[in-house]
């Protein structure tokens, strides 16, 4: 029996979605974090800005797949409303979905809290990433300006974006 590739591709793609599991992110996860923040940008957050957000007034999350960690949010509650303050996939497992993956779970747990709008910043050169957000159905509110350190003592605008849920 001759298998049609792109059936394959969907079983495959379909188990592993299955296995995946989303899990509050702790202090003993910060090794396997920060190797993907390092790798993902040009101006990582450090250990302390991840160890200082794991508290109530955070929701930070991994996704897992089988002991590998595919991606990690962080989130800060507000009064109705929640802001993504990072948002990352490994960049060996970027363009599989697993992002949008994360933004859906972001947007239930959101919802589940009363959280009326979810808010984010996003570099104005991040094209890809504010590709995402378009298609997820983030609108473009402002540019904050300078928000971002960049190359050369320079700094970098932000693409304000909100989403109604």
């Amino acid at each position: 029996m001759k298998l049609d590739k792109k059936a394959a591709v969907a079983e495959v793609s379909e188990a592993t979605r299955n296995a995946v599991t989303l899990a509050p992110m702790t202090l003993d996860d910060l090794d396997a974090v920060m190797a993907i923040e390092q790798t993902a940008y040009s101006h990582p957050w450090s250990r302390g800005n991840f160890r200082d957000s794991l508290n109530p007034l955070f929701d930070a999350q991994c996704l897992w797949l089988e002991g590998e960690l595919l991606g990690y949010f962080l989130a800060m509650r507000g009064f109705e409303e929640m802001h993504l303050l990072n948002i990352t996939v490994a960049p060996a497992r970027q363009g599989q979905g697993w992002g949008h993956m994360m933004l859906d779970a972001l947007s239930l747990m959101s919802r589940h809290e009363g959280a009326q709008w979810l808010w984010l910043e996003v570099r104005q050169s991040n094209l890809r990433a504010l590709q995402v957000y378009e298609r997820y159905g983030f609108k473009q509110v402002s540019i904050r300006k300078d928000y971002y350190p960049a190359d050369r003592q320079q700094r970098e605008h932000a693409v304000v974006m909100s989403l109604k849920l």
